[in-house]
C-alpha cells in the first residue's frame, strides 16, 4: 500500500520509439517497477512498433502518437496537461529538447521534470562550431528541469561542469540491472567451442563498429570470429566494409537479440568501440557473467566500470593498434576471465520514488 507522503503517485515518461535503445530499455524497466511499487505510470510513445514493444510493462498507461519526434513534442504540454502527473521522467538528454518544450509551454503548471543524463556530455567527437552551440544548449538545462540524474559519480560531476547545474540539484542513481541476480540464462547463443568476440548495440555512427570490424584481420588469432547483435541505419555501410575487407567469414551481424546474455557469457570479449557513451549497461552485463571487456574511453564512467586490468582494457577512441592489442591480449591461451562483478542498481527503483517524493515536498513548500 502507498504511504500517504508518496506523492508520486503518477509518473509520466516518454520517447520516441523502442527500436532497442539501452535508454528506452532503461526506461522501461523503471517503470516496471514504479508500477509494482504501486505508482501510476503513463507511457507517451512517438512509434508504438520495435523489439522493446515486448517488453512494456502490464499495467502502463499507453498514448500512442504515431508521430515524428517533433509531432511528440508538439503533443507532449497537452497531453502532461490532460492526464496531470506528478512528475515527469525524461530518460535521457537526447530528449531533453521535448523537456524544455514542456516548461515553455506549461510554464508555472508544469510538473516536476527530472532528467536523467543517459550520454556523455563533454563530446569529444564534436567539432566548431557544432561544439559550441551544443555546450549553449547545455547550460540552458538549469532552466526547465528540476533535478537531473546521471547514472555514476563521475557523469555526475560532469553533469554539474558541463551543464553549470548546483550540485543540490543532482543525484546519482544507476539504471536497475538487466536481470535478477541468479536468474537463469536463456536463448540462443552461438555454437559450443566456437571462440568468437562479441559486439552489442544498435548500428549507429555512435558505436564506431566500423572500428571493430577494421580490426579482425589484425588480430593474431584468425580463427576467432566476430558477432555484432544489433540493428540500425549502418548495416549497409558495415556489410560493405565486411565484404571489402574479405572478413564474411569471420563476421556475422545477426540482427538485434531480445536476450544477448546467453552469447554474453561465452565470447571471449565484449568489444565497445563507441565516440561516446554513458553508462554502457553492457560492460556491467558481461562483466556480471565474468566476461572481459574491450572499450574505448568513450565516457568519463568506462574507468569506473573497468575498474581493474584483471576486468577488461580500456583504449583510446581511434587507435587501431591499442585496439588490436588488447583485443590479442584477451585471446591469449590461459588468459583467466575476471571474477564476476554484481551489477549496479538494485535499489534504483525505491531511490527514484524517493528522489521524485522529495521535489514534489519541496515544490508545495516553496
Amino acid at each position: 500500500m502507498l504511504s500517504p507522503f508518496a506523492p508520486a503517485t503518477h509518473i509520466l515518461t516518454f520517447a520516441q520509439s523502442l527500436r532497442g535503445g539501452g535508454v528506452e530499455r532503461s526506461m522501461l524497466r523503471l517503470a516496471r517497477g514504479w508500477i509494482d511499487a504501486g505508482h501510476r505510470v503513463t507511457l507517451v510513445l512517438g512509434e508504438s512498433t520495435g523489439p522493446l514493444v515486448a517488453e512494456i510493462p502490464a499495467g502502463v498507461e499507453l498514448i500512442g502518437l504515431d508521430s515524428s519526434y517533433l509531432g511528440v513534442m508538439r503533443a507532449l504540454p497537452g497531453l502532461v496537461a490532460a492526464t496531470a502527473p506528478a512528475i515527469v521522467f525524461c530518460p535521457g538528454n537526447h530528449y531533453t529538447s521535448m523537456a524544455a518544450w514542456l516548461r515553455a509551454r506549461l510554464g508555472r503548471d508544469c510538473p516536476v521534470i527530472v532528467a536523467k543524463v543517459s550520454n556523455r556530455l563533454d563530446r569529444i567527437d564534436q567539432h566548431f562550431p557544432v561544439d559550441r552551440a551544443y555546450r549553449g544548449w547545455l547550460r540552458w538545462h538549469p532552466l526547465f528541469i528540476d533535478h537531473a540524474v546521471a547514472m555514476s559519480p563521475a557523469m555526475g560531476a560532469e553533469v554539474v561542469r558541463m551543464m553549470r547545474i548546483p550540485a543540490h540539484r543532482v543525484s546519482v542513481i544507476a539504471n536497475p540491472p538487466t536481470r535478477a541476480p541468479g536468474a537463469a540464462l536463456s536463448g540462443p547463443s552461438p555454437a559450443a567451442g566456437e571462440r568468437f568476440l562479441l559486439g552489442i548495440g544498435r548500428l549507429s555512427h555512435q558505436k564506431r563498429w566500423d572500428r571493430l570490424i577494421d580490426a579482425m584481420p589484425g588480430v593474431a588469432r584468425r580463427d576467432t570470429r566476430l558477432v555484432i547483435l544489433g540493428e540500425g541505419e549502418q548495416r549497409p555501410a558495415l556489410e560493405d566494409q565486411i565484404a571489402t575487407l574479405g572478413l564474411r567469414p569471420r563476421v556475422d551481424l545477426p540482427g538485434y537479440a531480445p536476450d544477448p546474455q546467453p552469447a554474453l557469457a561465452r565470447a571471449a570479449a565484449l568489444v565497445l568501440t563507441s565516440d561516446f557513451e554513458g553508462v554502457p549497461g553492457v560492460l556491467q552485463e558481461a562483466l556480471a557473467l565474468g566476461t572481459p571487456v574491450v572499450a574505448t574511453e568513450s565516457s568519463v564512467a568506462i574507468r569506473e566500470i573497468i575498474a581493474s586490468p584483471r576486468l577488461g582494457s580500456v583504449v583510446p577512441a581511434g587507435d587501431h593498434r591499442a585496439l588490436v592489442a588488447a583485443i590479442d591480449h584477451w585471446l591469449e591461451p590461459g588468459r583467466p576471465r575476471p571474477d564476476p562483478v554484481p551489477e549496479r542498481g538494485a535499489d534504483s527503483v525505491g531511490r527514484y520514488l524517493a528522489l521524485f517524493d522529495r521535489l514534489i515536498f519541496a515544490r508545495r513548500r516553496a
